[in-house]
């Protein structure tokens, strides 16, 4: 068999791919009778201005009936546009309408059917003028016949098998369902089930499409890939790669054409579902008011085929690749020239998207597109992205930068939540010390929102309109472990995984959460909340915001727990504390072992606090005011913010649960023994009336039994603690060596 010779496809798909001579002839009819009325949709493609589907407007040069003036059989979107059931997808919400459904189904099908025929028309006429030769030329021979002949079919071998590639890529999908779901001994199963009746094959039938993925044509990015790797594979012919080559470029002009509106305006307009990128339209910028997981910024556009740029996770909702070959079908398909540029053909519209939101017009230099023509085997197509994206990187920048002024906003939040001038702290725990004491459920929050809007009015504070007091619903570090132990999402230790241990652990948590809930105080479950309008929601969203939070409770517990210390230093310099009692000695000693004790809480808790705000805090924020100043992209910016509270996270030791555990237990520790400040000091008082009146104590034993307890917990737990500090810091936390410093000098004094 000839090379050139196209093979007979084998099975009864054969006479689906040739036309028999009735049917040549119905169909070129057709054409002629729909030529009549051509002016009519010429009329109707001069009213739309959408420059994806605008292909035919280089019919609108000529008005010659002939065939050979026609150039556009290749300019034909790259799946059928005929409005029939069975190829129109459909959409929800606001639909589009097909761009011919305005037309009668004979005119769209004659206007496809005009665009495939072109190149059997030549042929046709080719074999027309052979014939005449054939006829009147005696030296018309064998030999010039093949000359003649040879290139033609060569170019209709290699469009013959290109054709049959994409016609058996979607036949081979379609036939693998059908064939699974035609199962003899699942249909006997369904007749013995009494499943059989044909109004329920009916309904199940219309269930099992909508429930599983219909076979998706070859349409979009997979046209593309076929085209794009029959020219690698055919390189060394001249012929194929011209041929593919134009059809290359031909069939991707719509994609181009989607493409360069996407990245230049942030609209996108894809009917047929062909691009790479997606839109999940019920996602909307309200959703950044309540959503922790950042779903507007990272699934309202995605790629089709579920890549993502940050991690290895894939999104949701990609369709299953074909089954001989494992490419991914459709728009999912990405052309493997765009495959290095795909995140940044993403990244250039939903930057410009974010901008139009907002309601500011992006602007584009239409004229430049215009003069501008790409194709997809052009280089100068890859420049194009790279300024799409550069520019609507910058303008989204500078909007988030300038217009939005995003880093005083972030110092607003590190003086509110970090503390970092917490004078008005001070003041508020003073004006609100009787709210506070009350349980979280009785506290009042439009006091303590009136209170704070009190401390901050002596300040000069910006932004201070949008801090708004909340209350948690549970206790900080019982949250924060339940989060540990139950997923691990903030952080995690070896041996934490165990199930077991997770279980048992639960259970404890379960049996406590009642007590729990009903002990917690407002200075336990008091937060700050801030609020941010779109588009500055993007980078403080209600993730960061959390972060901060969890940073502002941890900051607040210590600095509550440190007020309290130092009340109780200046209750125990009152007489009961101060008065020399020489004739009992052994008040004398458990007074002093008080003080001391109440000495090296304060001196824990204070080293803690000044480890956190100069140690971790100040220089991680400077870091970022650093990163913030050189930054070039919106998603590095966004990733850095995140890092940055990530990282104060993990070195304020709020991300093992060991850690997390030994420093709760002390800090409750702290808490308590500060509690008995006025029952230490009336313990003194009985004390002393016992000394004058030379009376024997009867008390004392209990006195020291109850001291004991505090100091044999401090103790146990503060070594526990130090030890836990000591070797996370060897071995994944480099930045506790300083805590390991300032907690042994504590141990020192003990």
């Amino acid at each position: 068999m000839d090379p050139y010779t196209p093979r007979p496809r084998p099975g009864a798909r054969k006479k689906n791919l040739t036309l028999s001579a009735k049917e040549y002839t119905k169909i070129t009819g057709t054409i002629a009778s729909v030529r009549k009325h051509r002016q009519l949709s010429d009329d109707i493609d001069d009213e739309r201005d959408d420059p994806v589907h605008s292909s035919r407007g280089s019919r609108r040069i000529s008005q010659e009936p002939s065939f050979i003036a026609e150039t556009s059989f290749v300019r034909a979107p790259l799946n059928s546009r005929v409005g029939t059931t069975s190829f129109s997808p459909s959409y929800k919400g606001k639909a589009k309408d097909h761009l011919l459904d305005h037309l009668p189904v004979d005119v769209q099908e004659a206007l496809v059917l005009e665009d495939l025929l072109y190149v059997l028309m030549e042929y046709q006429t080719l074999l027309s003028q052979l014939e005449h030769a054939f006829n009147t030329s005696p030296q018309f021979t064998l030999q010039k016949l093949w000359f003649y002949v040879h290139p033609t079919v060569h170019t209709l071998s290699l469009i013959y098998q290109l054709v049959l590639e994409l016609a058996t890529t979607e036949d081979d999908d379609g036939s693998s369902m059908s064939s699974s779901s035609s199962d003899p001994e699942q249909s006997a199963r369904d007749e013995a089930l009494g499943l059989g009746g044909a109004k329920l094959k009916a309904v199940l039938s219309e269930i099992t499409k909508s429930s599983t993925s219909a076979a998706i044509p070859v349409k979009g990015g997979e046209v593309l890939t076929v085209i794009y790797e029959r020219i690698q594979s055919m390189s060394g012919d001249p012929t194929a790669c011209r041929v593919y080559g134009t059809l290359m470029s031909a069939s991707g002009a719509p994609y181009v054409e989607m493409l360069k509106e996407w990245a230049t305006t942030g609209r996108l307009h894809d009917p047929y579902e062909e691009l790479c990128v997606k839109e999940s339209k019920f996602i909307s910028k309200g959703i950044l008011e309540v959503d922790y997981t950042d779903e507007y910024w990272e699934r309202r556009y995605t790629l089709r085929d579920g890549s993502t740029l940050s991690s290895k996770r894939q999104h949701a909702g990609v369709p299953a690749p074909r089954s001989p070959g494992g490419r991914l079908p459709g728009g999912a398909c990405i052309p493997p020239m765009l495959e290095g540029w795909k995140h940044k053909v993403l990244l250039s519209g939903k930057y410009l998207n974010v901008i139009r939101e907002c309601g500011i017009e992006v602007q584009t230099n239409q004229h430049r597109q215009e003069q501008e023509r790409l194709s997809m085997d052009d280089e100068k197509l890859y420049k194009f992205v790279e300024d799409a994206y550069t520019h609507a990187n910058r303008t989204l920048l500078r909007l988030l930068l300038q217009d939005q002024q995003l880093v005083p906003r972030l110092r607003s939040l590190k003086r509110y939540f970090f503390l970092s001038q917490a004078s008005f702290l001070t003041h508020l725990l003073d004006l609100a010390h009787a709210e506070l004491k009350k349980p979280a459920k009785s506290a009042s929050i439009v006091k303590l929102q009136s209170l704070l809007d009190l401390a901050l009015s002596s300040e000069d504070a910006s932004f201070r309109e949008d801090v708004k007091v909340t209350m948690a619903s549970t206790g900080l570090y019982e949250w924060l472990l339940k989060v540990i132990s139950v997923s691990g999402v903030i952080g995690g230790d070896e041996g934490e995984g165990n199930p077991d241990v997770a279980h048992e652990d639960s259970k404890k948590d379960r049996d406590k959460e009642k007590e729990e809930k009903k002990a917690i105080l407002a200075i336990d479950a008091l937060a700050l909340d801030y609020t941010v309008k779109f588009p500055l929601s993007l980078a403080i969203s209600r993730k960061t915001i959390l972060r901060y939070q969890l940073l502002f409770r941890f900051l607040l517990h210590l600095k509550h727990v440190e007020q309290s210390l130092a009340s109780m230093w200046i209750e125990q310099k009152t007489t009961p504390w101060r008065r020399p009692v020489p004739n009992h000695p052994e008040f004398e000693q458990w007074r002093l072992r008080v003080t001391l004790l109440r000495t090296r809480m304060l001196s824990f808790v204070q080293q803690i606090l000044a480890f956190v705000t100069f140690e971790v805090l100040e220089p991680n924020w400077r870091s970022l005011e650093a990163k913030l100043a050189k930054v070039t992209t919106v998603d590095q910016l966004l990733r850095d913010h995140v890092d940055f509270l990530d990282t104060c996270l993990k070195e304020c030791m709020l991300t093992s649960a060991k850690l997390l555990r030994a420093y709760s237990r002390l800090i409750v520790t702290c808490s308590t023994f500060a509690l008995y400040s006025s029952s230490f000091t009336k313990s003194a008082n009985q004390a002393l009336a016992a000394a004058e009146a030379g009376d024997e104590d009867q008390a004392m034993n209990k006195r020291w039994d109850f001291l004991r307890k505090f100091e044999s917990n401090f103790n146990h737990w503060f070594k526990f603690h130090l030890d836990c500090v000591q070797y996370y810091a060897s071995s994944e936390n480099v930045t506790l060596l300083p805590l390991v410093v300032r907690l042994s000098s504590i141990k020192t004094t003990s």
